[in-house]
């Protein structure tokens, strides 16, 4: 909204350095900026709030240490987090920006799922909450919505360089060099990145090119499984990652500022151009509500580290995790995301990997057997006697190493 204000006084009037606001690095900090704000000036007090209203978190004794300390300690506080996205997304980003549109629905979308799963559990008493059979319904109805509009939307565009055909009159030069003309033009496609693959593009069409002449036309419902795929296996990652303070919080924070970068570069035709990878007109725009989402994310760090005085609750996890996986989508960077996200991808494993063993061996021996002392695997690290604050800080770090490892296979061909 700031953004129009400031662009019409810019175009009306002669007022010295307004016209910063049409640079998206400028906007970008502001975001920052504002999320920060909020999310600790007005964080503080929503904490107090819920814990007047006694919005407390019903913890169950799994037997570790510190754990039952954590018994009332105000949850829902994942509010903080949509806040401190959607109010400096809605002031400075340029909100007729497809992507940013989808990035909005998608915050709220999955924050409403979550918040709805939250009010159950903490208001009508009921430990299991939303079952899961309906969050899996709301996260497939996000990513049917999203893949519909990546393939369908007339602005949602790559820049690809087309090879023009050589023809038999044409001057002996063209037919001498090794590469014939080429130009430039913006065309809908179902390519994206793939990291350690031929010039780091992948198109999804070519995943049923055995079914031989006309597979392209199924190419919709390949790319529609995979942004379903992505979107339920990041977002309960997510989720899942969320067991221990400032372990999800902080990790989202440098997957978030990772995500920035590959958005400024993919939307920046002359970064683009020197990095030879895919540019995307316009996906420039999400740099601004990845600043609100790292500006949100530090924010909350701040009452979520430990020991935490705010639960984000699935308020705030199952929106995070599909906020990830959605903007990695819109910058064609989501099969990146095994490698930017290890840490979810590992946590969700570990736990499928337990029950998996568990109700294999159970059926086959008469009792279960577990693979780690306990799952998700931050548990496990906790039952063999790590301080759960050098669990998240080692966590950290390797989701930074992850982050710089990610960035460089963009040169990786």
């Amino acid at each position: 909204m700031l953004y129009y204000l400031f662009n019409y006084l810019s175009k009306n009037y002669s007022i010295p350095g307004i016209g910063v606001f049409q640079y998206i690095t400028f906007r970008m900090a502001m975001a920052v900026i504002t999320s920060l704000l909020i999310t600790t000036v007005y964080g503080r007090r929503l904490i107090d709030y819920l814990r007047f209203k006694q919005v407390g978190e019903t913890v169950r004794n799994l037997g570790l240490e510190g754990q039952m300390q954590k018994s009332g300690t105000p949850t829902m506080g994942g509010v903080i987090i949509l806040l401190g996205i959607l109010i400096p997304t809605l002031l400075f980003a340029k909100l007729e920006n497809v992507y940013v549109i989808l990035m909005i629905v998608t915050t709220v979308w999955l924050g409403a799922i979550g918040f709805l799963d939250d009010y159950i559990k903490v208001f009508k008493k009921n430990k299991e909450g939303l079952a899961g059979r309906f969050k899996i319904i709301g996260q497939v109805g996000l990513s049917l919505i999203v893949g519909w509009t990546m393939y369908f939307n007339s602005s949602i565009i790559i820049r690809q360089e087309v090879v023009l055909p050589v023809k038999d009159d044409a001057p002996v030069e063209f037919h001498m060099k090794r590469n014939t003309p080429v130009y430039t033009q913006d065309v809908h496609s179902t390519k994206t990145t793939m990291p350690f693959y031929k010039n780091n593009e992948f198109d999804y069409a070519k995943v049923l090119k055995f079914l031989g002449k006309g597979y392209e036309q199924y190419a919709l419902v390949v790319f529609l499984f995979f942004v379903i795929l992505i979107i339920t296996f990041i977002s309960n990652g997510a989720n899942i990652t969320d067991g221990i303070d400032g372990l999800a919080t902080g990790t989202s924070a440098i997957i978030g500022i990772t995500l920035a970068i590959l958005a400024y570069v993919s939307g920046n035709t002359v970064i683009a151009d020197y990095l030879n990878i895919m540019y995307i007109p316009n996906s420039g725009e999400l740099v601004v509500f990845a600043g609100a989402f790292v500006g949100a994310c530090v924010g909350f760090l701040w009452y979520n580290s430990y020991p935490a005085q705010v639960f984000m609750g699935d308020t705030g996890s199952l929106a995070i995790g599909g906020i990830i996986a959605v903007f990695a989508i819109m910058i064609r960077k989501e099969l990146m995301l095994p490698l930017l996200c290890g840490i979810f991808l590992v946590e969700n494993f570990s736990v499928i990997i337990q029950v998996s063993w568990f109700k294999y061996t159970k059926k086959k021996f008469g009792e279960g057997r577990r693979v780690f002392l306990m799952a998700p695997l931050h548990h496990h690290y906790q039952k063999k006697g790590f301080h759960e604050a050098k669990i998240v800080t080692r966590f950290w770090i390797i989701c930074i190493i992850l982050a710089i490892v990610t960035v460089i296979t963009l040169k990786l061909r």
